[in-house]
């Protein structure tokens, strides 16, 4: 989305502020930004309007829900084509254990993040239905061993 406007220095300051606690209230807001309240409720107001920002969000535990088995799954369709790529698009969204999909340029044509509860499971996931999207040629498995750093931010 094209904004209207430019944004300046508070309005950067206060999605800085959201990004690490997308909670705090229009009151805090303020406070950090020394303004008042409701200078601070037309901004967001605009930043929402304008696309700055898209929906707020709550990051949840992989661990605590049992779903820390990470694998990056890099899938090459069997041809690019419009169609092949909408349909492959179209499937992928609905599969619920993938969180992130990117197309992207390179030895293959997508990225899928998958969150796991286990290998097995995993496993089971690429046969029962990866395996059954008609369109994918390929497919990578990367699987995270560790997490050195993860950050839903944007650096502003």
């Amino acid at each position: 989305m094209i904004s209207n406007t430019q944004i300046d220095g508070t309005d950067i300051k206060i999605l800085r502020l959201l990004q690490q606690n997308a909670k705090l209230t229009t009151k805090q807001l303020a406070e950090q930004v020394n303004l008042s309240p409701t200078p601070v409720f037309e901004r967001l107001k605009r930043l929402e309007s304008e696309g700055y920002i898209k929906k707020y969000v709550a990051i949840l535990d992989a661990d605590k829900l049992g779903r820390s088995f990470m694998v990056f799954t890099s899938v090459k369709l069997k041809q690019m084509t419009k169609k092949v790529a909408e349909e492959f698009v179209r499937v992928i969204r609905d599969i619920p254990e993938v969180t992130a999909c990117y197309n992207v340029a390179g030895e293959f044509d997508y990225i899928l993040v998958i969150n796991a509860p286990s290998m097995s499971y995993y496993n089971d996931f690429v046969i029962n239905v990866l395996g059954t999207v008609e369109s994918i040629g390929s497919i990578l498995s990367t699987f995270v061993m560790k997490e050195i750093k993860q950050s839903n931010g944007i650096y502003i």
